[in-house]
């Protein structure tokens, strides 16, 4: 299945380092980010799941939930996990679902339909396309993704920036100009008519054009 923004994210039933999760309802009225690997103890991704498990906080504050997801089993993932705490200095207590038979890979289109249904045997290059970032929202439909190549760490503070966009536009139906921060002016989305952006905002806005209709952020503990 060809996944798009805005399609419904699968659903499935795993097994993790915190027992068996049906992610639908892990998700729950939250936001969440599903991040993956190709492979356990590589070790690009053993620096990515050591970096977000110091994020996470900033995450749970946005009603967000993080969860990791690599090719191996359970048992394996306990073993990395302990790697990846000695040498990255963070503990990593949110969930690490295992996919030993490569059906959550499959279900979010990470790997062909017609690939072994087994990791065994397998390397982290065969499962290089298993390197991608999704924000769900509570509506279980995917905000955005990302795919990146073995060989380049993801930014994790970019997905929490990108989080914060995606939560702004469901919220308040503005959008994030380029480099966009957190704080930072944003833009009324084409779809709110001038009747309705002045209820909205009614001390006005600049606009240097029609289309582009500049406000300051509304206020962050609205996000939620």
């Amino acid at each position: 299945m060809t996944l798009r923004i805005n399609s419904t994210a699968p659903d499935f039933v795993a097994f993790s380092t915190h027992g068996e999760i049906s992610f639908h309802e892990w998700i729950g009225d939250h936001w969440a980010i599903l991040f993956s690997h190709p492979k356990d103890f590589t070790p690009v991704c053993t620096t990515e799941l050591g970096y977000m498990a110091g994020l996470q906080e900033e995450f749970a504050n946005r009603n967000c939930k993080v969860i990791g997801l690599s090719v191996d089993a359970v048992d394996q993932h306990h073993e990395w996990l302990r790697d990846i705490e000695e040498t990255q200095g963070n503990a990593v207590t949110y969930p690490l679902i295992g996919d030993p038979n490569l059906e959550v890979a499959k279900a979010y289109d990470m790997l062909p339909e017609d690939v072994i249904d087994s990791s065994k045997g397998r390397t982290a290059v065969d499962n290089a396309t298993v390197r991608s970032v999704f924000v769900i929202g509570p509506d279980k439909r995917i905000k955005a993704m990302l795919t990146y190549p073995m060989s380049t760490g993801r930014n994790f503070d970019e997905v929490l920036r990108l989080l914060e966009s995606c939560q702004l536009t469901a919220k308040h139906q503005v959008a994030t100009p380029v480099n966009w921060k957190s704080g930072e002016d944003v833009i009324i989305v084409p779809a709110v008519s001038d009747a309705e952006a002045k209820s909205r905002y009614p001390d006005g806005w600049k606009a240097p054009r029609p289309y582009l209709r500049i406000v300051p952020q509304p206020e962050k503990d609205s996000l939620n």
